[in-house]
């Protein structure tokens, strides 16, 4: 356990009291780097692996810093009472925690290891042998399907999603506990059509009961200001809470629990 708590890697921001993201209640360590470059995203900054500069409040902040497991989880420890009362943990987000396998191995081996529960959220963009190696250490998958399409898919991320698709297969048939999240975009993937091919995957998945909608916002927007970028979803809107709901009795009819939100 000693050589992987000195195990470094980049965050940009270590959240306590989430209640969205995994069981119970739980702090989040957000890992910089991604494969993806979803053109939603509501953290720009997690995208870049670089240590970068962001304009917020019209103060510049650095966002991004160098940690050793270790001092993660003096953090993360912090809390344990809560996670006991509540059955949380931590679990880890990014950007995307593929990314930086080797840290966020050694964060979830030696989170176990000091009896916390665990939980991740991924794209699942990589080789399956990176996933696999973590899989006994990772108590609750939180994977995002965001289209059956492929082009489309793509054009929207800026990846297929081949890769993502064989590995939820894969993920499913291994992970303690799998769920599956959906982004729901609007003129992407928002129609009553889309989510039902979404969801008629997930409930072919071996084990999967359990199916999360989560609303389009443009709270990140300011972020995109602040990095000096173009936020291109331009001036859409959230989808209703009538149409969530449709959405949602899509989702169900195909024996799946839904839930709209984390």
């Amino acid at each position: 356990m000693t050589d992987y708590m000195n195990t470094s890697g980049r965050i940009f921001d270590i959240q306590k009291f989430s209640v969205h993201d995994g069981p119970g209640i739980r702090t989040i360590v957000f890992l910089k780097g991604c494969a993806l470059r979803c053109k939603w995203c509501c953290n720009p900054e997690s995208q870049s692996f670089e240590i970068q500069q962001m304009l917020q409040n019209g103060k510049e902040k650095t966002i991004g810093k160098d940690i050793t497991v270790d001092d993660v989880l003096k953090i993360v420890k912090q809390d344990m009472p809560y996670y006991r009362r509540s059955g949380g943990g931590m679990t880890l987000s990014g950007g995307e925690m593929l990314c930086q396998s080797d840290f966020a191995y050694a964060l979830l081996r030696c989170a176990k290891e000091s009896a916390i529960n665990t939980a991740v959220e991924t794209t699942g963009f990589a080789a399956f042998d990176v996933i696999d190696k973590m899989l006994p250490y990772i108590d609750t998958v939180l994977m995002d399907i965001k289209h059956i399409n492929s082009e489309k898919h793509k054009k929207f991320t800026g990846q297929p999603n081949e890769l993502i698709l064989e590995n939820a297969v894969k993920i499913a048939s291994k992970a303690s506990k799998l769920v599956i999240r959906v982004p729901v975009i609007p003129t992407f993937n928002d129609t009553e059509a889309e989510i039902s091919d979404i969801a008629k995957f997930a409930s072919s998945l071996s084990g999967v009961r359990e199916i999360n909608l989560l609303p389009y916002h443009r709270f990140g927007k300011d972020k995109y200001d602040g990095l000096n970028r173009e936020y291109l979803m331009g001036d859409l809107h959230s989808p209703t809470d009538e149409h969530m709901e449709k959405l949602k009795a899509v989702a169900e009819s195909y024996g799946l629990k839904c839930k709209i939100g984390g």
